[in-house]
């Protein structure tokens, strides 16, 4: 399949598979803790506006928490269909880990997932936030395995290697392997500023609308409240990672930076072309010595270029180069974005500068590209090796034929585009419907109960009675 050999195919279908999944949960792990803050707020505040919200962002939450279970499960069966290999060196250490996702944090969230989508008007209120208060803490621990089992992958410790097979020797060490903590919190972190400019652009696409009510500015508020204070902490976080990858993981850096030559007063390059063959960055443009000082904090800090490993040993830099600056490029917009919030809030011009709203829908996806485009660079960077340093990608491939995985694949790019692009679609729609105000007033005369069309019986239903249906104000340009 054009010219593709089967370990190529088998990466591109894995990464095509993960890019679709990695995105539900990031929203469902930011809107959690979204729907508790709001929960929070309205029991403590009694203000109609948080319950509004919450019932809004409680329907998307369903339906993006549904996707990522899906394409989760997928996920599972590939290790076993395509990376059998892995599984038999690797598995007594990551199928434990798994396992301790699937016995601490699925069984929290669908124990109390019911609760929290459906029974708002069926227990009492202190219950149903303790429900919704253990669905965000379940999405974080989700994050703490997962995190956990890709992280010992990268910097792996804590076992012992007898015939090609890994044999767990300290969990303490599996678990807290040395780059864990950083790659745990830069994702949670991508997490929350992912779904934080999701609420942004939403709330930006009704102000521009001329929607103007208190639930559309207080989405746009909260998220611009989130974006100046979570982008900084996630730079911060960046670098703390950086320097650990630079530590434990140094040509995935020197891929990173786009550098051959190993070299003292490293220029930081904002523009190169790295060329795999000729050993070179072409057309590089860039800042004396800067990259010295960002990844070892001294104007003249000494970096290892890519000529220091075999060239069979070396990430693609092409790819790891512009994936990474893609990265930093919209969190430094992110930043920025946060800034302006709060130089237009002071003033008085948040909810009228209309260029300002369009800037804020064009970063609604920001978030999710800047994630996906990180992860991109840190599997990327750490090829030939899936276990780093000690087992080869190459070495963990099912024995799969090129045309067995290019039906595979093709299947999946059909089935996710048709699955997933409705789902997506469906997404967009109820985020274009808008809160529905005066929710809690409607539900007290009502009384809830079976049958009535405030109290859904399956989590698609969850939704508006219609997402087709817009309002005069809605349609006009």
């Amino acid at each position: 399949m054009f010219g593709l050999d089967a370990l190529e195919l088998a990466r591109i279908q894995f990464a095509f598979t993960v890019s679709f999944h990695i995105l539900f949960p990031a929203i469902s792990i930011g809107l959690a803790s979204y729907l508790a803050v709001l929960e929070g707020l309205w029991l403590k505040t009694g203000k109609d506006v948080y319950y509004d919200l919450f019932r809004f962002w409680l329907q998307i939450f369903a339906v993006t928490f549904g996707m990522g279970v899906v394409s989760g499960v997928v996920m599972s069966y590939e290790f076993g269909t395509n990376w059998g290999q892995l599984s038999t060196a690797a598995g007594s250490i990551m199928g434990p880990l798994l396992t301790y996702e699937v016995l601490t944090a699925f069984f929290l969230e669908a124990g109390f997932l019911g609760i929290m989508l459906f029974g708002l008007n069926k227990v009492g209120r202190g219950l149903h936030f303790f429900a919704t208060l253990m669905v965000a803490i379940g999405t974080l621990i989700s994050t703490f395995w997962i995190l956990s089992s890709n992280s010992w992958m990268h910097t792996p410790q804590g076992f012992t290697l007898v015939d090609g097979v890994f044999t767990p020797a300290s969990w303490w060490d599996i678990v807290f392997n040395p780059s864990f903590p950083y790659r745990l919190a830069h994702m949670a972190v991508a997490a929350f500023l992912s779904t934080a400019f999701v609420v942004g652009g939403t709330a930006a696409w009704h102000l521009l609308k001329g929607k103007r009510d208190e639930a559309t500015r207080m989405m746009f508020s909260m998220a611009l409240w989130m974006a100046l204070l979570v982008a900084p902490i996630q730079a911060v976080i960046g670098d703390a990672h950086g320097l650990n990858t630079l530590k434990y993981q140094p040509a995935k850096v020197a891929a990173m930076e786009g550098h051959w030559n190993t070299e003292k007063g490293v220029p930081l390059l904002l523009f190169g072309i790295p060329d795999m063959q000729a050993e070179t960055t072409r057309y590089a443009i860039g800042i004396p010595r800067l990259a010295s000082l960002i990844l070892t904090h001294d104007l003249d800090g000494e970096i290892k270029g890519l000529k220091e490993w075999a060239p069979e040993d070396r990430p693609n830099a092409l790819i790891v180069f512009w994936s990474f600056r893609v990265m930093v490029g919209l969190g430094l917009l992110m930043i920025l974005c946060g800034v302006l919030g709060l130089w237009l809030r002071r003033g008085g011009k948040v909810y009228e500068s209309k260029g300002f709203q369009r800037l804020m829908l064009a970063m609604g996806p920001a978030g999710l590209i800047a994630l996906l485009a990180g992860w991109v660079t840190t599997e990327v960077g750490r090829q030939p090796w899936v276990v780093y340093g000690l087992l080869r990608t190459s070495e963990a491939a099912s024995n799969h034929s090129v045309s067995q995985l290019s039906l595979s694949l093709g299947l999946f790019v059909v089935v996710y585009f048709a699955v997933f692009g409705v789902g997506i679609t469906y997404l967009l729609r109820m985020m274009r419907k808008g809160p529905v105000l005066g929710l809690l007033s409607a539900h007290a005369a009502e009384q809830g109960g079976p049958g009535h069309s405030r109290t859904p019986s399956r989590p698609l239903s969850a939704a508006a009675e219609s997402v087709d249906d817009e309002t005069d104000e809605e349609k006009r340009p």
